[in-house]
């Protein structure tokens, strides 16, 4: 029986016990790092954590990650373990980690190639290809080959952090398939490094000369001898048993790496689909495709989801490019989400008639008049089919010729994995056999008989694919903590391993074998399994490249990996059912990885954007801390609950314990900015900042805090004190010895001055009234009705009240042209800092005091605006967790309100017309928590017709006091380079609905101001 504890432990002497490095392993990192390796070893039980899972069910913890930065590292790690000592050593590697079936999860050393590999080295227009790093992003290599008119055409929905090596090593392909192929039908050539360290280079080469190489002595010789043995010589056979489809059998592609009808041999087509097992690729040529000019997308509405799959072939024969499916379990979770508000126009409900399946069929041309007749044809079958035989379910389609409303479906398209991992409840869609692949025409018998295996468990599930290549992506909901369930998953796999090949097709027609490789026998065939073997035996005798995927070596006793592999679930299984539920958030997390999305211009997740450390991004996080909740079970701790109130005037420096994993926890947590987006943006909503405010309070229950966390902590009471003689409080603050003391011993640096003249004074100057709860209540008493109409309060924050009081009388200025009385209320505080900090208790006192005094004022029925995004939201959010009466109130940003209040007001103001154009960059919460902020503002600024760009921006990188730590300024610097200094040095006139976002423009491109877009309409009305 464990012993209840009520002291956060520590777990250095845990970690050695139970999860130490194997002793050969170290030598073996001894030894490398002895010889300079040139990259990073993480031999960190928390760098290894990360490396432990990808977007699948299972979980294997690895002996350390490399990182090598160059080709040549990767053959010194390799020629290292060819010594005597380090022979029992494998290896595996590792791109974006997006893998749903483990393919890259190995007990033994990760070599991934994402941090470093991520360079596009060539691109030749005129011949049409690319040659790059296999840890390219796949949208990365289409941004940088976009301006020459081309794109890599196998699309996944992963696209945004899946690496091309990833994509070659499962030979990965998704929409559009049946026009452009699998990933493996656009490699030219490959370079991969072979476990002897010697680089093996593939292209296209003449059988003679194939069989000219393998008459050497070399590795590569005995390559080429083996595959002449099986490919050529095996040739009758292997065209007998793989089947024709579009998703060929893949891992090892014995049929294509012979092309007999051009007597060519390739062995890229053998690395392509080989997960790993085989070598190691760190660079690809590959072909690229026109960019088509001209497409347009029939989206097909069905009452039924079989009706969707039965229809599929008809659609197919109207030469379309892809035919996409999803059904209603998918589209009711995507009404919930933050992305429906872009699709909902172009899949509007048809009256009385609910939607339960749609199919998206895209048409994609160079020339317009190539798309016309298709689509013409499409719409006039699918008119006949709705009046004539409403038996075939359809109920109706549009037609979508914009640009970016087409991608904004596929975005949706895209999101369906990580928007089923939403579904409410234990059970959560699961991928085991989510990628099965049957001839077309049989894909609607085939899933019925699919549904019939999952409806017989009474199981929920979502399906969604490319139906016109056969592959649909069934997720069935399954709760992997329960052992009942995890039994059900391989009862079910097995059920659908004999289904798939009743119908003649493949159990892994896109994500590849990895732990499923235990059924590759059954579907190769023992003939042509044995040929498998011995390619892994010539190129990896010693079965230590990602060993058991694929097949084993021949004439070894080696095994397959399973299904019933450890699984996450086992682990999170640990954690009491009640500390699950109150960390949820986090237990969440499915591994879906889009916090790993490359592009800088997202919000989520700046600091996975800035370092590159997964450690740092939502996934990363929520991994250690569902490990950090196992390791307090096991110790009998329970962080469910708050600390008790008890100061500790011994705490331990946080020197102390070295090793200790809460400060391995404690780092990844203390890069995070808190913007928010994850709570938003995942899709299964893993809100970071919720679960970090809740383990920092408990780490500085036991170690003591810095002193600049109780600076933050009484930041919105020293501010409201100093701006009592602002003057010399900024003189105080701002001279050259405060500054050395406030960097050296708090850790700040570029703190903002306090406003001159204050809001005080301003609001006095114009006359207007400032009061607090009790005060407006008396004032509204004597009001007449329409006065009423004509007030509207001002809910104050901490950072435009002290800091930015410009910007609040701009506000009353331009509620004041509108014919408003604006009303100050009295500042009682907001705490969002204090949340940040962990310092919860604090946190909920204020809270409550803020809310108690907001509810007070909703009772008087009058608008209550305010002016900072984040504080706002942290009102009406964070807010929730700790109040002990309900949130009655409503407190509206600025420009929802003007929405309301402008179409009948509009003519009481004009507003001249700008010099130079208006861009608007908005704030990282407000644009994911908010997402139609920004448009919002468009609208505003149209009604005077001035036109108002909107730029895509990340995280400014200051993110409240996270920018003006001195610790952070390597992270917010890159962030302000990576996505905001490009748009705000243009010659253009910058609007920003953020304070902090204006205080990183004003630090950092000092000759530019950004201003709140209120600022501008007040500074230009009349």
């Amino acid at each position: 029986m464990v012993q209840v504890v009520n002291e956060l432990p520590s777990y250095a002497a845990y970690e050695r016990r139970q999860q130490r490095i194997q002793s050969v392993y170290q030598a073996y990192l001894l030894e490398l790092e002895r010889a300079q390796f040139d990259g990073d070893i993480d031999g960190s039980y928390s760098g290894r954590l990360i490396a432990a899972t990808d977007n699948s069910v299972y979980q294997q913890l690895p002996q350390a990650v490399l990182y090598p930065r160059t080709q040549a590292a990767l053959q010194q790690a390799f020629q290292l373990a060819q010594q005597a000592a380090f022979r029992s050593i494998q290896f595996a590697p590792r791109g974006g980690g997006t893998g749903t079936n483990g393919q890259s999860l190995t007990a033994g050393i990760v070599i991934d190639l994402s941090r470093y590999f991520n360079q596009v080295l060539e691109i030749d227009p005129e011949r049409a290809w690319v040659r790059c790093q296999s840890g390219v992003v796949k949208d990365a290599l289409n941004d940088a080959v976009r301006p020459h008119g081309f794109f890599f055409s196998p699309d996944l929905s992963t696209s945004n952090r899946a690496t091309i090596g990833g994509m070659i090593n499962t030979d990965a392909s998704g929409q559009g398939s049946l026009v452009y192929g699998k990933t493996s039908d656009h490699i030219l050539e490959l370079r991969a490094v072979l476990l002897n360290g010697e680089v093996l280079h593939t292209a296209p080469i003449s059988l003679q000369q194939a069989q000219e190489k393998a008459r050497g002595e070399t590795l590569e010789a005995a390559i080429y001898r083996q595959v002449l043995a099986t490919c050529v010589d095996k040739r009758a056979a292997i065209c007998a048993k793989f089947p024709p489809l579009n998703r060929f059998l893949t891992g090892y592609d014995l049929k294509h790496c012979y092309d007999e009808d051009r007597q060519l041999i390739d062995l890229s087509r053998l690395l392509a689909g080989s997960e790993g097992t085989l070598a190691i690729i760190v660079e690809a040529k590959l072909n690229l495709t026109l960019i088509p000019q001209h497409k347009v997308l029939v989206n097909v509405k069905y009452d039924d989801f079989q009706s969707a799959l039965r229809h599929a072939p008809a659609l197919v024969q109207a030469r379309a490019t892809s035919v996409e499916t999803i059904d209603s379990n998918v589209l009711d979770l995507a009404r919930n989400d933050i992305i429906w508000h872009q699709v909902a126009s172009q899949l509007e409900d048809v009256a009385d008639k609910p939607m339960r399946g749609i199919n998206m069929v895209e048409f994609t041309a160079v020339a317009k008049a190539d798309i016309d007749d298709k689509v013409a044809s499409l719409c006039q079958q699918l008119e006949h089919l709705i009046a004539n035989q409403p038996e075939q379910g359809i109920i109706g389609y549009q037609v979508c010729a914009d640009g970016k409303s087409i991608q904004n479906i596929y975005a949706m398209r895209k999101k369906a994995v990580g928007l089923l991992g939403a579904t409410k409840g234990r059970r959560k869609p699961v991928a085991f056999a989510e990628d099965t692949a049957v001839p077309p025409e049989h894909l609607a018998d085939f899933i019925l008989e699919f549904r019939a295996i999952l409806d017989r468990e009474q199981l929920h599930y979502g399906m969604f694919g490319h139906v016109d290549a056969g592959v649909l992506h069934v997720r069935p909901a399954l709760d992997m903590t329960n052992p009942d369930d995890e039994q059900l998953l391989r009862k079910i796999s097995d059920q659908v391993a004999a289904l798939t090949a009743k119908y003649g097709g493949l159990m892994w027609g896109e994500h590849g074998k990895g732990y499923r490789s235990e059924y590759a026998p059954k579907f190769f065939g023992d003939e042509l399994y044995q040929e498998l073997q011995k390619l892994k035996a010539v190129f990896d005798p010693d079965n230590r490249l990602n060993p058991g995927k694929i097949c084993t070596p021949w004439g070894t006793s080696a095994s397959l990996v399973s299904v019933d592999a450890t699984k996450r679930g086992f682990y999170d299984r640990q954690i009491p059912i009640h500390v699950q539920e109150s960390y949820q958030p986090a237990l969440n997390c499915n591994g879906n990885g889009l916090c790993f999305n490359y592009d800088a211009d997202s919000a989520m997740c700046p600091s996975f954007k800035a370092t590159g450390d997964r450690r740092f991004s939502p996934k990363g996080r929520a991994t250690l801390i569902r490990e950090w909740l196992r390791l307090n079970a096991e110790h009998g701790f329970d962080a469910s609950q708050p600390p008790a109130a008890k100061w500790h005037p011994m705490k331990a420096v946080t020197g102390a314990f070295a090793d200790d994993f809460n400060h391995e926890v404690k780092a990844a947590m203390d890069s995070c900015l808190a913007c928010k987006a994850c709570a938003s943006q995942c899709p299964v909503k893993v809100d970071v900042p919720a679960f970090r405010a809740r383990f920092l309070e408990w780490y500085h229950h036991k170690y003591r805090r810095p002193a600049k966390d109780f600076l933050v902590k009484q930041v919105e009471s020293l501010a409201s004190g100093l701006a009592r003689a602002p003057r010399l409080a900024n003189w105080l603050t701002h001279n050259g010895f405060s500054r050395w003391v406030t960097k050296r011993w708090f850790g700040y640096v570029d703190a903002p001055k306090l406003s001159v003249p204050t809001l005080h004074k301003r609001w006095q100057q114009q006359q207007w009234l400032s009061m607090d709860e009790q005060q407006l209540t008396a004032h509204v008493a004597t009001l007449t009705s329409a006065q009423r109409d004509n007030i509207v309060v001002v809910v104050q924050d901490p950072f435009t009240s002290f800091y930015e009081a410009e910007l609040v009388e701009a506000f009353g200025t331009l509620a004041s042209h509108l014919g408003f009385q604006p009303i100050l209320l009295r500042f009682a505080g907001n705490g969002k800092a204090q949340h940040v900090k962990g310092y919860l208790k604090d946190f909920a006192k204020t809270a409550n005091r803020v809310a108690k005094q907001l509810n007070h004022v909703s009772q008087l029925q009058l608008p209550m605006v305010g002016l900072d995004a984040s504080t706002v939201l942290c009102l009406h959010d964070e807010y929730r967790s700790v109040l002990t009466e309900p949130l009655n109130y409503q407190v509206q940003l600025s420009q929802t309100w003007l929405l309301d209040v402008l179409p009948s007001r509009v003519e009481r103001v004009a507003v001249a017309t700008p010099n130079l154009d208006l861009q608007l960059l908005t704030h990282c919460t407000e644009q994911t928590a908010m997402p139609k902020a920004a448009s919002e503002w468009q609208q505003i600024f149209a009604l005077w017709q001035i036109p108002l760009a909107m730029a895509n921006t990340g995280c400014c990188g200051m993110a409240g006091t996270f920018g003006h730590e001195s610790n952070n300024q390597a992270i917010s610097t890159k962030l302000y380079d990576l996505s905001w200094r490009n748009k705000v040095e243009r010659e253009v006139v910058t609007l920003a609905t953020g304070f902090s976002c204006r205080s990183q423009v004003e630090r950092h491109s000092p000759s530019k101001r950004a201003l709140h877009p209120l600022q501008w309409l007040a500074a230009n009305c009349r």
